[in-house]
């Protein structure tokens, strides 16, 4: 069976996003963190998101050439959507390479990276979470890796879905956001695995449910 494990950026103060969803304070200069995030993405067989995540990301990853661009386009993804393939909008690679065309102006060409058709396949859930979670973990092979948004991530967590916790904890504090642990009913125990800092003040902390 394949372990669930929930990766998600904080602040010091314990917010994974702000109020306004504009994350930039996630994207620091630091290359060991930055090299260590992508190994950690390459060490999933699936990605899973909730439906408003992949559209975002159904629209950037595929023509991306940035260092995540490889394992967020190689490894297969599954989307989490009530309404099923209809809430997802468009995940056409072609229309996404259009997306990226227009962001970027008609001067500067993009094209579809390697991997990067696997946006328009994902599977599609859309039954009961904790049914379609211990479907995706009955295969074998390496770890499931859950992305958010938030939403998403709340329910996992409330639901007591994940295996592992995966918080990458950079230096800044927001003074407030969104918190990934607002919906239990219940304190949390967690075991601490592993941790680990790099150059620039982040943290990598991994925990278990006690």
């Amino acid at each position: 069976m394949r372990e669930l494990i929930l990766k998600m950026s904080m602040s010091l103060d314990g917010f994974v996003s702000d109020l306004e969803g504009r994350n930039t304070w996630m994207f620091g200069a630091d290359q060991a963190a930055k090299a260590w995030s992508v190994e950690t993405l390459w060490d999933a067989s699936l990605h899973i998101m909730g439906s408003r995540s992949f559209r975002d990301m159904a629209a950037w990853w595929p023509t991306s050439t940035d260092q995540f661009a490889p394992p967020m386009n190689r490894i297969p993804k599954a989307v989490f959507s009530r309404q099923g393939a209809a809430g997802l909008g468009t995940s056409d690679p072609t229309a996404a390479l259009a997306e990226a065309r227009a962001r970027a102006g008609a001067t500067q060409a993009l094209e579809l990276q390697p991997g990067g058709e696997s946006w328009s396949k994902p599977y599609v859930a859309s039954g009961d979470l904790a049914t379609e979670i211990a479907r995706l973990k009955a295969a074998y092979g390496k770890p499931i890796l859950a992305h958010g948004g938030v939403r998403f991530a709340r329910a996992l967590v409330a639901a007591g879905l994940v295996d592992q916790f995966i918080l990458a904890v950079h230096p800044v504090a927001l003074g407030q956001g969104l918190p990934l642990f607002s919906e239990l009913t219940a304190p949390l125990r967690l075991e601490l695995v592993s941790s680990r800092s790099f150059p620039g003040g982040a943290m990598a902390q991994a925990y278990r449910p006690a």
